[in-house]
């Protein structure tokens, strides 16, 4: 606080200063602060942040340390290299480093299991990038970007089976549902389809994968561009049975990963929604998500 400057005041003009005064600090104590959105924006405010290009306090100065799980899966990573900026995760990573002041040699892979990325306690990467879903359950233990991606979940089956003929929620209760475990997949299985039997979780979208191919469960769920991938890559015999809607009417959304009350949030938010404004995630989408057509909807 600066101190009282002694210079001399009418008592209706020092009356006068002191109501103006005490009108303003009412005034702030009292303005709306803005409210968060529960799907896109970032869990730290990024206004007023001050973001150093290619000098923030990352976990080793001077260099990006960015996380993701391996095996990397297409369409996200190609030939299983986060390193080579070709999938559609890489480039996103590589592009938010860019905005961030950090070359592609600045940048260090780590490579971290889908569930602890967002698990409770400290992180050795500056942010992780893994089709990791924004949620309010999530944000209690991890600080998200803002949205990099909106998708859906899709039910993808062997195209001979029963299986494959659902064509609503009630056809898939019947079905004996899998997904990997920690997912907003699962979580689409378990509060949305709620299904007769219970889910089967998979530590790995591989075995997942695997499981039904080997007729051990009937559908996996995905997110929608994986399922295309699968579908036209890996299990070829098997279909896209459908997508779901969103629920409560908002997006789902992928965000970067950071470190509980991150120094980093603002900067990496700020970075993301520069991205979306001039139009670089929507060209990095078209390259690499483009396969990624509509599906039919299961209500």
């Amino acid at each position: 606080m600066r101190p009282v400057q002694r210079t001399a005041r009418s008592p209706r003009r020092a009356a006068s200063a002191a109501i103006a005064a005490l009108l303003a600090v009412v005034a702030v104590g009292c303005a709306p602060q803005p409210e968060e959105d529960a799907t896109g924006s970032a869990s730290s405010s990024a206004s007023g942040a001050s973001c150093p290009k290619g000098d923030l306090s990352t976990k080793t100065s001077g260099k990006l340390t960015i996380a993701t799980d391996q095996p990397a899966y297409e369409p996200w990573f190609k030939d299983d290299d986060p390193k080579n900026g070709e999938g559609f995760e890489s480039a996103v990573a590589y592009a938010v480093a860019q905005q961030l002041g950090y070359d592609k040699a600045d940048v260090v892979w780590q490579s971290v299991p889908f569930n602890k990325a967002f698990a409770p306690g400290a992180k050795a990467f500056d942010f992780d990038i893994n089709q990791v879903s924004i949620s309010d359950e999530r944000k209690k233990a991890v600080d998200f970007s803002s949205g990099y991606y909106d998708v859906r979940q899709a039910v993808v089956a062997l195209k001979d089976s029963a299986a494959a003929k659902a064509t609503s929620i009630a056809d898939l209760r019947k079905l004996h549902l899998g997904a990997q475990v920690g997912t907003t997949s699962l979580n689409y299985i378990e509060d949305v389809v709620k299904p007769a039997r219970q889910a089967a979780a998979y530590a790995k979208n591989d075995q997942a994968k695997s499981a039904l191919k080997n007729g051990q469960i009937d559908a996996i769920v995905v997110d929608l561009p994986t399922a295309f991938y699968i579908t036209s890559a890996e299990v070829t015999d098997a279909r896209i049975v459908g997508q779901f809607e969103n629920r409560g009417g908002t997006p789902e959304q992928f965000g970067l990963v950071l470190d509980k009350g991150s120094a980093l949030t603002s900067c990496v938010a700020t970075a993301v929604d520069a991205l979306r404004e001039d139009g670089t995630l929507a060209k990095i989408e078209q390259e690499w998500l483009s396969d990624a057509v509509d599906a039919p909807v299961l209500k």
